[in-house]
């Protein structure tokens, strides 16, 4: 088993911090991992994408090709790499206020991402962790504690609760 999952969105989003995270917590359960990450000159407000292999075996090639997962925090991000699916298989997870022109995708799912992190956490910060509490559910490769702990061990100490609220919250949101 490979699986190949690609998080975009825009400096600042965190996308990458939620892929670390989502690599740790894969590699703490035994899985061969490989993590890598692009991001524009500007750092916040450009462009961003970081993406993750998880298998059983071993990674020859660490780069993404054709992922079976895209989170599309933005437009530009849906625009840009949505493209890249698998047609037949691939899912794309986008933040429903961000993107309102959803591209076609094999399976679509649509969570209020930055809404529900503003709405119950205050603070847009934790958009990242709520998306990746989604590509937790909806990607079925890591259990939810494996990623807990791996928020746990990479978060300041002092946000640790209000992280694992937008980890249950965006794992809930992706069940309906």
């Amino acid at each position: 088993m490979q699986k190949e999952l690609r998080l975009s969105g825009s400096g600042g989003q965190g996308v990458i911090t939620a892929a670390i995270i989502f690599a740790e917590a894969a590699t703490a359960c035994g899985m061969n991992v490989a993590q890598s990450q692009s991001y524009g000159p500007e750092a916040r407000g450009g462009a961003s994408r970081s993406e993750v292999i998880v298998s059983d075996a071993a990674i020859y090639h660490p780069h993404v090709e054709r992922p079976g997962l895209v989170l599309a925090m933005t437009q530009a991000a849906a625009d840009k790499y949505a493209g890249d699916l698998d047609p037949d298989t691939g899912i794309l997870i986008v933040d429903s206020a961000l993107v309102p022109n959803v591209p076609h995708a094999a399976r679509i799912v649509s969570v209020p991402i930055t809404t529900l992190a503003v709405e119950r956490l205050g603070k847009s910060l934790f958009a990242n962790i709520v998306a990746l509490g989604a590509i937790t559910r909806i990607a079925a490769l890591v259990p939810l504690a494996a990623v807990e702990e791996a928020v746990k061990n990479r978060v300041p100490a002092h946000t640790v609760e209000q992280n694992m609220q937008a980890l249950a919250l965006g794992y809930e949101a992706a069940s309906s």
